[in-house]
C-alpha cells in the first residue's frame, strides 16, 4: 500500500522553512521510516535522513551493507552509503554544507556522541529540536496507515486464538511464549513488536514481568499481552484468561476490568481531554475500591512504534483529534494473587469517532 511519502517530507520542509532551519537529520531508524519507507535496525552503525536546504538536496545516509535494501525500499533515491571502516562524520562533512548556522535533530534520540561531532562539523550552528515536529505528524495516522494495522491486528488475534489451544498442565510461561512466537511467524508476521508476556497465577500481578519457569496449574490467571510488526506497523493487545476452574474473586476482578475497559472505549472522541480516557477507566475500579491496584496510565499510542504518542494518562490536558491510535488497557494486579488486564486498540477516524481495531472477544473465558 502507497504511502505518501512526498506529503510527509513537503510538511516537515514547510516546518524547517517557517523555523529557518537550514539542515536537519532524522536518525531515529522509525522517523526515517515514517518519511522514506525504508525499515533498518542499524544498531550501532549511523544512519540518519538529511535535508540540506541549502543545496536543496534530500538524502539518506545509511551503513554501506544495508544500501541496496535501501535503493529497493526508500522513497529517497540519493543513497549514500558508509562503510564499517569510515567514520560517518567524515562522509557526512564530504556530503553537506557545513556553513550553517541553524541545525534540527531529534533531541530526544540522538546520543552524546552524534551530537558532540555535529557540533564540530557544524561549528557555526545552533542545534534546534525537530522532534515534536515529527511526533506531531506522526501522530496523525491516514486511512493506509490503519489498513496497515489492522493487518497486524489480525494476525496477533489468529495467535491468539490458536495459542490458546496449545496451553496445558505443567507447561511453562517460557514454553508458551516460544509458541506464541511461532504462530506469529506462521500466521504472517514480519515479528513480534515487542517481547511477548506471559504469565501464571500470582505472576499476572506483574504488569510487564518476564516470563519464566513457573508452571501453569489449574486455577491459574493466565495473561497474554503480545503484538506483531507487518509491513511496519504494530499491533499490541492483551486478554487474561482463568485456566481450570475460576474462583469467585478471580471473576469478580475480571469483570471489574472489563467494565473499566469498556467505559474507557466509551468516552473516546474527538474535541476532548485525553485524561477523560483514564478518568473514565480508572473510576471504575475506584468504584469497587481496587484503585491501588492500579498504578499506571491507561493507555498509550501506537503505530511503527508499539509505544509512541499519545500517553494516556489522568493528568494529560492535550486534545484528542481525529487520526489518533491508541490503547485502552486498564488492569487491577495484586501481588500474590495475580491480575487481569484487557487491553484494545481504538482510533479516533475522519468523523470524529472510535473505531474499535481489536475483536477478540473479552468475555471471561475459562481454559481447560
Amino acid at each position: 500500500m502507497q504511502m505518501n511519502f512526498q506529503g510527509r517530507l513537503d510538511t516537515l520542509n514547510n516546518y524547517l522553512q517557517e523555523e529557518e532551519i537550514d539542515l536537519a537529520l532524522i536518525t531515529t531508524p522509525s522517523n526515517v521510516f515514517y518519511y522514506t519507507g525504508f525499515q533498518c535496525e542499524p544498531h550501532e552503525r549511523f544512519l540518519a535522513l538529511v535535508i540540506d536546504r541549502r543545496q536543496n538536496k534530500t538524502c539518506l545516509f545509511v551503513p554501506a551493507l544495508d544500501k541496496d535494501m535501501a535503493m529497493e525500499q526508500s522513497y529517497i533515491q540519493d543513497i549514500i552509503g558508509i562503510s564499517d571502516e569510515q567514520s560517518p562524520f567524515d562522509v557526512l562533512k564530504e556530503n553537506l554544507t557545513t556553513d550553517v548556522t541553524s541545525i534540527g535533530i531529534e533531541m530526544k534520540t540522538m546520543n552524546v556522541f552524534q551530537y558532540e561531532h555535529l557540533q564540530d562539523i557544524f561549528s557555526k550552528a545552533s542545534f534546534t529540536d525537530v522532534g515534536p515536529q515529527v511526533n506531531s505528524q506522526r501522530l496523525i495516522k491516514s486511512r493506509a496507515e490503519i489498513d496497515l494495522m489492522v493487518e497486524a491486528v489480525d494476525i496477533i488475534e489468529k495467535v491468539m486464538a490458536e495459542g490458546i489451544k496449545h496451553l496445558k498442565l505443567g507447561m511453562t510461561e517460557a514454553e508458551f511464549v516460544a509458541e506464541l512466537e511461532y504462530l506469529m511467524r506462521k500466521f504472517g508476521a514480519d515479528g513480534p513488536s515487542f517481547s511477548t508476556i506471559a504469565l501464571f497465577g500470582e505472576k499476572s500481578a506483574l504488569p510487564h514481568g518476564s516470563p519464566g519457569d513457573r508452571k501453569l496449574q489449574n486455577g491459574d490467571f493466565v495473561l497474554i499481552d503480545m503484538g506483531v510488526v507487518k509491513n511496519g506497523y504494530c499491533s499490541d493487545t492483551t486478554r487474561t484468561f482463568i485456566f481450570g476452574e475460576a474462583s469467585e474473586k478471580q471473576k469478580e476482578i475480571y469483570n471489574i476490568v472489563l467494565e473499566a475497559t469498556n467505559k474507557g472505549i466509551e468516552a473516546v472522541k474527538a474535541g476532548i481531554p485525553l485524561k477523560t480516557f483514564d478518568i473514565a477507566s480508572r473510576d471504575v475500579i475506584k468504584s469497587y475500591g481496587y484503585d491501588e491496584y492500579f498504578n499506571n496510565r491507561v493507555g498509550h499510542g501506537l503505530g511503527i512504534d508499539v509505544h509512541e504518542e499519545p500517553s494516556i494518562h489522568e493528568k494529560n490536558e492535550d486534545i484528542a483529534r481525529e487520526g489518533y491510535v491508541f490503547t485502552i488497557e486498564p488492569g487491577i494486579y495484586i501481588p500474590g494473587f495475580g491480575g487481569v488486564r484487557i487491553e484494545d486498540e481504538v482510533y479516533i477516524n475522519e468523523k470524529g469517532e472510535v473505531e474499535v481495531l481489536t475483536s477478540f472477544p473479552k468475555e471471561l473465558q475459562i481454559l481447560k
